[in-house]
């Protein structure tokens, strides 16, 4: 039951990848989850929510142990009119074994996605982006005739079909970090991936890649006259006064205070154990995937985002509506939105993304009323493995509830 219950929610949520390694390295002495419960009112009115609240004997649960076999800490935030929680257990690196750090940066992974959704939806407010024109309008020197019918509602639902680019890094996560400091360019990747035949006709399919947001990143910077890490601090994270929120560049150290990252590989003596990858440049996800970020910081995002105040209007309805076809793997309908994925959890929609990056996972979701938001930093020690992290899921079915 517990391994079904694993692979139900790992698969339908698609908001992450994350996983723990089949070996447990030696760890410190547990630090024992700490947390905080904050009372609040009432939910507003409304029809009664199915799902329990969540209380902090549950979440406190998921967190405890650590660091163990599949994480060395995590930090989790719950939210909204029926709630709130804030906790964090593990430690800030396993050298010390001082306690994490609730306030600490970590890298986001795919959450950039949903800023960069928000930032091209802001300017298709503003109509300098008009979603149903073809990205190849945008990029004519850059997007080949292959794909001229591609437009850019299709780039942020991930029904494209473009392929992946060839990045040249290798397979395992051994020859992954003997390339961690290369610079990856956004658009020797994007023709990279355009030489090749299409996955699929534009609209027919939803295959979820990177490199739509790539491309979506590329027409921002085209439409502006400015960099997309500029306008994205302009437009969200300074408006929202996201202050321990960056964009790193090609910079590949965490800038202030930050919980280590580890990851299982086999180490220089040949045998398998965590080495510590918090240093790890994230050219390669760009715009789908480079945003550092903290739990404070991530709440404040998602609270205002789905109050509509970082997309305003009828756009932000592209962020909450699936596109109707299927998945291109599974054959299951499409997950993703503009930015976003959606789930039914303890009888209720819950709308989020996950995130990945070496050494470190990491969610943002809530109801759609706000009734409850949930973000959570965990730093797995297999955050590009197959199936979702044990602490992750724990936390995600502690704040809603199973899958339906």
């Amino acid at each position: 039951m517990r391994t079904t219950t694993r692979t139900l929610l790992a698969t339908a949520l698609v908001l992450g990848v994350a996983a723990g390694p089949a070996l447990a390295p030696a760890f410190a002495a547990p630090t024992a989850a700490r947390a905080t419960a904050r009372a609040s009112g009432p939910a507003a009115p409304g029809p009664a929510a199915p799902a329990a609240r969540p209380t902090s004997p549950d979440l406190s649960a998921a967190i405890a142990g650590l660091p163990r076999a599949d994480a060395t800490a995590a930090l989790v935030r719950v939210g909204g009119t029926e709630g709130s929680w804030q906790g964090s257990s593990g430690v800030r690196d396993l050298e010390s074994g001082a306690p994490a750090d609730p306030a600490g940066r970590f890298r986001a992974g795919s959450v950039t996605k949903v800023f960069t959704a928000a930032t091209v939806l802001q300017l298709a407010s503003e109509g300098r982006i008009d979603l149903d024109r073809t990205a190849r309008s945008y990029l004519p020197e850059l997007i080949p005739r292959r794909y001229a019918t591609v437009t850019v509602r299709q780039l942020l639902n991930h029904t494209h079909g473009i392929p992946a680019p060839d990045l040249n890094v290798g397979d395992t996560v051994e020859e992954w970090y003997a390339h961690r400091f290369d610079v990856h360019d956004p658009e020797a990747m994007v023709r990279s991936a355009t030489a090749k035949p299409r996955e699929f006709r534009p609209g027919t399919r939803q295959h979820y890649l990177n490199i739509g947001y790539t491309v979506a990143a590329l027409i921002v910077e085209r439409v502006t006259g400015d960099t997309y890490e500029r306008q994205v601090e302009r437009r969200i994270l300074r408006p929202l006064r996201l202050r321990d929120t960056y964009l790193p560049g090609a910079a590949a150290a965490l800038v202030g205070p930050y919980n280590h990252g580890y990851q299982t590989m086999r180490l220089d003596d040949g045998t398998t154990g965590l080495r510590d990858v918090s240093e790890w440049g994230a050219t390669d996800g760009w715009a789908a995937g480079d945003l550092v970020s903290t739990t404070a910081d991530l709440e404040r995002f998602v609270r205002a985002l789905f109050a509509g105040r970082v997309v305003r209007g009828p756009l932000l309805e592209e962020m909450f509506t699936l596109p109707k076809v299927a998945d291109l793997a599974s054959g299951e309908p499409a997950a993703y939105s503009a930015g976003l994925s959606m789930k039914r959890l303890g009888g209720r929609e819950v709308w989020g993304k996950t995130g990945g990056r070496w050494g470190y996972n990491t969610a943002i979701a809530a109801t759609r009323d706000g009734r409850r938001t949930l973000v959570y930093s965990v730093n797995a020690t297999d955050a590009k493995g197959q199936d979702m992290n044990p602490t992750a899921l724990n936390i995600m079915v502690a704040a809603y509830g199973l899958p339906d």
